[in-house]
């Protein structure tokens, strides 16, 4: 379960065990480590667990049967919501002709790690302190006594250090029902709670007022149509917000990655541009904030650089160097990427120029600190043994290797960080033309043109078909071959007479597992598919691939690649209960008819959540310019897919209804000054 900054993680009975990795977790920190229910000293029997949002639970049991008998008649349903804390009801339901009484009991129990420390299998026992009142548990960190949880509940449970109980008479076909609230506490004082109805910032609610004013989303496909609508529930319960701007921004995932994460937050925002435009905006803007500003080793802060992630637990300092860390060399040309994005969907013109200095400092960086040795690349190389040896997307220790298995010594150039790079000063150009600066607007696309000249001499590989996934310290070309190549793709990076022959080796079995585009290709020495980045599947990858295929539409087989990706990924969501992990197994769907799940992928995970909807963008071909006021469209509809909708769609002052099938497609609502071209 999650909801902004918060979120659970439990067994399909609702109960959180210790020394596992549950808990329930705020601001990066578990306050709950154990939450344990018992009738008369017995965990009841599961039945079933729904999750109507990704921020409410419902859990069904029965109480155990007496002896001897082989129907229960005892039923409890747990009703759970998460916000700003926990709110859980339990309701016992005597289903039986005679009264019944018992005893129930709710263990609980914190430790107060810190989410690294969760996620890595290290976090110790003995963080909490535990004291009862008559009306309330207390919960107090031992390291850190301004932090805390405090437990109420009706019922007049007896409380005890570490237990609520309730002795209990439930009549014969009637129901006896607790309410237990579980609130944090920062700082020494109680954070509010957000969960009645009547709040405004209750997640129900926040989620019904982001829907009516999100893009409508439909297919005629069935499944793609729960896929959509799980991508709608997940991104929403991913936002966060930011009351001084009045603004919201996404966070990475759950469960580890719930906080703001430059890479991973901007092409989240990206692709969900034709769901909510203001998202994209707030995720600009809360990133300017945080904007590097001076040099520091230990979070490899740089003036211009935009940030890794963010963290509040209290382990942040000692895993990053400082609750701010900046180790990414793709999150700054993304964000310039990106704000040239919005000025093209319609984000508000005076919001562009707000922004424009963070862009131009962005790129500032990359000429200067990306580009350290001045060969014309951006490299990373980490500043201090605390660092994130890789810093792109891939960004595990054995992620960037040679094909025969050698990893690549650093500063390392990545092929789709040169391509970024690519396209974040062509998206610059076009801002600067239209406010009347073609001075820079022809410095920028020179120096785009000068960037996509060179990076095909460095990075081709003739004999081998495809571009190399970097170069390393001695400008030697890695020649593995990588889905990062299809990102080269998305950014218009490739040169034509590249493109056919790239489109050849991508759609090759040894990338193409049937189920989406591997990470790595099979043929590669280091390949795995159980690999965190050396041979997995991400949802999102495989729609950037999706997405750069369909940019090359007019080369031959590119569109028959995309609809096959996009099938075998389709399929493997469905598997997962349409939501998207945040990656999977490689394995050959030749070998396994299934998706096979990788074991500690986050879930939901917002660029995952999102990449159907870049599928849905890139087959529709949408591709908005507002201020010139012209909608084009290239539709290529898969023919599974049936006819798609997206109503309500905003494109700054214009409000349309797109549907779409095969290549026909309709649009209601567009302005009569505006021109729709069609291809």
């Amino acid at each position: 379960m999650v909801e902004a900054s918060t979120f659970c993680l439990s067994d399909p009975l609702g109960d959180i065990h210790s020394g596992t990795s549950h808990g329930l977790f705020y601001r990066d920190a578990r306050v709950l480590d154990r939450w344990e229910l018992q009738l008369d000293g017995r965990a009841p029997e599961q039945l079933s667990v729904m999750l109507p949002e990704a921020f409410r639970a419902r859990f069904v049991g029965r109480k155990h049967p007496a002896p001897g008998v082989a129907d229960a008649t005892v039923l409890i349903v747990r009703r759970r919501m998460i916000g700003n804390g926990m709110r859980e009801s339990i309701t016992i339901q005597n289903l039986g002709d005679e009264d019944t009484a018992m005893t129930v009991t709710l263990g609980v129990d914190s430790d107060f790690a810190d989410l690294f420390a969760v996620k890595e299998g290290r976090a110790g026992s003995g963080g909490c302190e535990l004291s009862a009142t008559e009306s309330a548990l207390h919960l107090i960190d031992r390291n850190d006594p301004g932090r805390g949880l405090t437990i109420t509940a009706d019922g007049h449970p007896v409380i005890h250090p570490g237990s609520l109980r309730w002795r209990i008479v439930v009549p014969r076909h009637g129901s006896w029902r607790t309410v237990v609230q579980c609130q944090p506490v920062l700082e020494h004082r109680i954070v509010p709670m957000n969960l009645d109805n009547d709040d405004q910032d209750n997640p129900t609610n926040k989620i019904r007022a982001w829907r009516a004013s999100a893009t409508s989303l439909a297919a005629g496909g069935v499944n793609l149509t729960a896929i959509l609508q799980r991508t709608e529930s997940d991104l929403g319960a991913l936002r966060m917000d930011d009351p001084d701007e009045q603004t919201s921004y996404v966070a990475a995932g759950a469960p580890w990655f719930m906080a703001l994460f430059g890479r991973d937050s901007l092409l989240t925002s990206w692709m969900a541009l034709l769901l909510d435009s203001d998202l994209a905006l707030g995720t600009l803007r809360q990133l300017a904030k945080l904007q590097g500003a001076q040099v520091d080793p230990m979070t490899e802060e740089e003036p211009g650089r935009i940030m890794h992630e963010m963290r509040h637990g209290p382990g942040g300092e000692r895993v990053l160097g400082g609750s701010v860390y900046y180790g990414s060399v793709d999150a700054t040309p993304l964000f310039v990427m990106l704000l040239a994005e919005c000025r093209r969907w319609g984000v508000d013109a005076e919001a562009i120029t707000e922004l424009l200095p963070a862009a131009d400092a962005a790129l500032g960086w990359i000429d200067d600190y990306g580009d350290a040795d001045g060969d014309g690349f951006v490299e990373y190389r980490r500043k201090t043994d605390k660092g994130l040896a890789n810093q792109g997307w891939k960004d595990s220790w054995d992620a960037i290797s040679f094909a025969d298995g050698r990893l690549a010594e650093p500063p390392i150039a990545l092929c789709e960080v040169q391509g970024y790079v690519y396209a974040a000063r062509l998206g610059r150009a076009d801002i600067a033309a239209a406010y009347g600066d073609h001075a820079t607007a022809d410095r920028l696309r020179a120096q785009a043109a000068e960037l996509k000249h060179r990076f095909d001499e460095a990075f081709w590989l003739p004999e081998r078909g495809w571009y190399a996934l970097g170069l390393d310290a001695s400008k030697r070309p890695i020649d593995a071959l990588s889905s990062n190549t299809a990102h080269c793709l998305w950014t218009g990076i490739v040169e034509d007479t590249r493109a056919a022959t790239l489109i050849e080796r991508l759609g090759n079995s040894d990338m193409d597992s049937g189920f989406g585009l591997r990470t790595m290709s099979s043929a590669m020495h280091r390949f795995n598919p159980m690999g965190y980045h050396t041979g997995s599947i991400w949802p999102h990858d495989t729609a950037i691939a999706i997405a750069g295929l369909l940019r090359y539409r007019h080369i031959p087989g590119a569109v028959e690649l995309a609809e096959r990706l996009a099938s075998g990924l389709l399929e493997a969501v469905h598997e997962f209960g349409s939501r998207p992990p945040e990656l999977f197994c490689g394995f050959a769907r030749t070998d396994f008819n299934a998706p096979i799940p990788y074991p500690t992928s986050c879930s939901p995970q917002a660029w995952s959540s999102a990449a159907p909807l870049l599928l849905m963008r890139s087959f529709l071909g949408l591709d908005p310019d507002v201020p010139q006021r012209t909608l084009t469209l290239a539709a290529q509809i898969p023919q599974r897919a049936g006819r798609v909708r997206l109503a309500d769609l905003r494109l700054g002052p214009a409000t349309v209804t797109i549907e779409a099938e095969g290549a026909t497609v309709k649009v209601e609502g567009l302005p009569s000054d505006w021109k729709l071209i069609q291809s």
